[in-house]
């Protein structure tokens, strides 16, 4: 597998993107890296590195977009950007898949220009992993599509059970909607509808229904879906509420119990760490022809590596095939109608 790494993207970039790719070569001896950005900045990086030329090269780009710049107007502005190069070797089947911890939006509207969807799919969807009471859970959407339909919230969880499915190992993956309470007759004409489409789907045996915001971390449902608005502000909050809270905890009670406090602190952080986003590498956009991991901006070379990582675990476990399948079956009530190249 072959992947484009857009090496200038990210709060710490290009040097953490730069040691991701060269311990998942290590790790991964089927992987192979296409370096993404500016050669007058990465080859320096690389002189000291022993690595085979034909697994890790360097793709020359000449522009980088901004974590601040607005998406659209980026790519518009800087064609031969590093996400906007990246996304093309894909396109032209130079690589399989794309990974980057650069602006997220401009990650999405780059893939969003190619067109390159998986037969089926509308529109595509950000997959989140998150912790739960009972395991983990995969929330879809949570920032790809801020203007969803019914029928994309179907596709999302038809999506979302094959990924709990195959990568986080649920073997039954239960489906419910984010919704403002459990009731049919709850939420607004997008959720009321989609509520409706999952009922009467080939998922309805695995649908249990609207979930509530705090039904999330306690496990209703395996597999969530939302429009991309909602999941994008539950994903936020998420983050900001874990990290006040271990940090509340710290200095609560491990600052109370002195004796302890460096074993106590040591065990706070090895079971936050099963938590972190930096184990899982980055979220997928389900419903791309290809992979695509969007790394959070903040990542470390442990994230990258484990993003590279969980690309090519995408790929074996033939996950697009699965969704081209799955959406096949539930037919014409996702708005299904053709597009896309064969996987």
């Amino acid at each position: 597998m072959r992947i484009a790494l857009d090496a200038m993207g990210g709060d710490s970039a290009p040097g953490v993107n730069v040691d991701g790719a060269l311990a998942a070569l290590v790790n991964s001896p089927d992987l192979s890296v296409d370096l993404v950005g500016d050669p007058d900045v990465l080859d320096p990086l690389l002189s000291a590195a022993e690595f085979d030329a034909q697994r890790l090269r360097v793709v020359a780009a000449s522009d980088v977009v901004g974590m601040d710049e607005k998406p659209t107007e980026a790519l518009r502005q800087k064609p031969d950007s590093s996400i906007a190069v990246a996304w093309k070797l894909m396109a032209s089947h130079e690589v399989d898949a794309v990974v980057s911890a650069g602006n997220t939006g401009a990650v999405v509207a780059a893939g969003l220009r190619t067109k390159l969807f998986l037969a089926g799919v509308r529109r595509p969807g950000i997959a989140v992993t998150l912790p739960t009471m009972r395991g983990r859970s995969v929330l879809v959407d949570v920032g790809a599509n801020p203007a969803a339909r019914p029928g994309h919230l179907l596709q999302y969880a038809v999506m979302g059970v094959i990924y709990a499915r195959e990568v986080l190992g649920i073997e039954s993956p239960r489906v419910g909607l984010m919704n403002i309470g459990s009731e049919d007759t709850k939420g607004n004409t997008l959720y009321r509808e989609a509520h409706v489409l999952l009922q009467e789907s080939s998922l309805a045996e695995h649908y249990v229904g609207n979930v509530e915001g705090r039904g999330l971390y306690q496990g209703e449902a395996d597999v969530l879906v939302c429009e991309g608005f909602v999941g994008n502000v539950v994903l936020k909050v998420s983050e900001g509420m874990a990290e006040f809270l271990i940090r509340a905890l710290a200095e609560d009670v491990i600052g109370q119990l002195d004796s302890e406090r460096d074993k106590a602190m040591a065990a706070l952080k090895d079971a936050s760490r099963q938590y972190h986003y930096r184990e899982h590498g980055g979220a997928p956009l389900l419903g791309i022809d290809g992979v695509c991991m969007i790394c959070h901006g903040s990542s470390d070379a442990r994230a990258i590596a484990n993003a590279l990582r969980a690309a090519t675990t995408l790929q074996s476990r033939q996950v697009n095939v699965q969704i081209v399948e799955g959406l096949a079956a539930v037919g014409e009530s996702a708005g299904v109608t053709g597009g896309g190249r064969p996987s």
